[in-house]
């Protein structure tokens, strides 16, 4: 009876000492974790939905060489509901400005901004602080006409 107590402890132990050598050796190689870390998540970014905002002021710069591009924008931008005196058109410091696009200053005005480029067909949208009103209390959405709107808009070049 006493050599099967031992057998068993000496099975017992044997199945101890392996079954620790592979634990051990899997911790070892990277396998195992005993202490998991939480991986972040990335937060979507919400979805902006586009508003047609007509009381804000819109500025027109035509940034490209073909003239009267400004005033046609104005006449859309007006027809779509802006009160006459709130939508101004000029020209542009350069004339060769690639791609139509909605400047908006405020995080606030991104809808009114995507709004107002729907409303002149398609336009690209970014913040920036470089078209600020004159007046800090004024919202202003600031639409500078590129190349893209050209009669004969430039065709990209390939690349070597």
């Amino acid at each position: 009876m006493r050599g099967g107590i031992v057998f068993l402890w000496a099975a017992i132990a044997t199945i101890v000492l392996i079954a620790g050598g592979i634990f051990g050796t899997l911790l070892l190689s990277g396998r195992i974790e005993l202490f998991p870390t939480a991986t972040p998540t990335a937060e979507p970014t919400p979805e902006v939905t586009p508003l047609v905002d007509t009381t804000t002021s819109v500025l027109i710069l035509n940034a490209t060489p073909e003239e009267g591009l400004a005033t046609q924008l104005e006449d859309v931008v007006l027809a779509a509901g802006w009160p006459i005196g709130t939508v101004l058109a000029g020209g542009a410091g350069s004339q060769d400005f690639p791609e139509t696009t909605v400047y908006y200053l405020t995080p606030e005005d991104e809808a009114a901004a995507l709004g107002l480029a729907g409303v002149i067909g398609g336009a690209k949208v970014e913040q920036s602080e470089a078209y600020q009103p004159a007046d800090p209390a004024t919202r202003q959405l600031t639409i500078v006409i590129g190349l893209d709107r050209t009669a004969n808009p430039p065709t990209p070049s390939a690349t070597p």
